[in-house]
């Protein structure tokens, strides 16, 4: 679609674009709640029990995918900003789901095992000690997940070109990483101190901090592992 098409269908003025701009949060957040309410369902269904920790990491499952379809669609509002922002939600859904669900469930089999060996350290002779070792390196998985969020969803690699390339932007790109590690602190935080709901209902705006966090990281991959002819 031309540029003039877009004016044409968004509107030239700041008010139809402020418009069509929170048309398409909207529809972010409706298409979050409807790919992650699954999880949400099960998070409710499986109630406060430590003894179902597991289950409650294993129905992350849903929740790859569907932020790797939101990191899609961002990059796509941004260089053509229609008004029909669902169809790239779902055209990112279904062409990142295969290569997403790769390495997400490597990333959810990896926190299984930590947050169960977290929770029950105290069963086993001097688990609480390592208790804190273990948080640090969950914190570090979900650092590096966050990146090859933004890598897979974006770049043509291959997962394990994928994954070595966050691994290396896990440090190359420190005060992204640190972003990152805070979004996820302010979710966990949302969970702790209101609900899962309330986290399911603002995923919008923390996909949308996330786009802004991580445009160092974007350009930084698209410099150092785009061959340019």
């Amino acid at each position: 679609m031309s540029s003039s098409a877009l004016a044409n269908e968004i509107g030239g003025g700041v008010l139809s674009r402020m418009a069509a701009g929170v048309y398409r949060l909207l529809v972010l957040a409706v298409f979050l709640i409807l790919m992650c309410g699954p999880t949400l369902v099960a998070w409710t269904v499986l109630g406060d029990a430590t003894s179902n920790a597991a289950f409650f990491v294993i129905a992350l499952l849903p929740v790859g995918p569907a932020l790797s379809a939101a990191v899609y669609a961002m990059r796509a509002w941004a260089a053509s900003p229609d008004l029909s922002p669902a169809r790239a939600l779902w055209r990112g859904y279904r062409l990142n789901f295969l290569d997403t669900m790769k390495w997400w469930a490597v990333v959810v089999a990896v926190a299984l095992v930590l947050i169960v060996n977290i929770v029950f350290a105290e069963t086993v002779p001097f688990g609480a000690a390592f208790r804190p070792a273990g948080i640090i390196v969950l914190g570090l998985i979900g650092v590096w997940a966050g990146h090859l969020l933004v890598v897979s969803s974006l770049f043509s690699f291959r997962t394990r070109d994928s994954m070595r390339i966050a691994a290396v932007e896990l440090f190359a790109q420190w005060k992204v990483s640190l972003g990152l590690l805070s979004l996820m602190i302010v979710a966990a935080a949302t969970v702790h101190l209101g609900t899962e709901l309330a986290l399911l209902v603002f995923a919008w705006a923390f996909m949308g901090i996330l786009w802004l966090i991580v445009q160092p990281l974007i350009a930084d991959v698209s410099r150092r592992f785009i061959k340019n002819d």
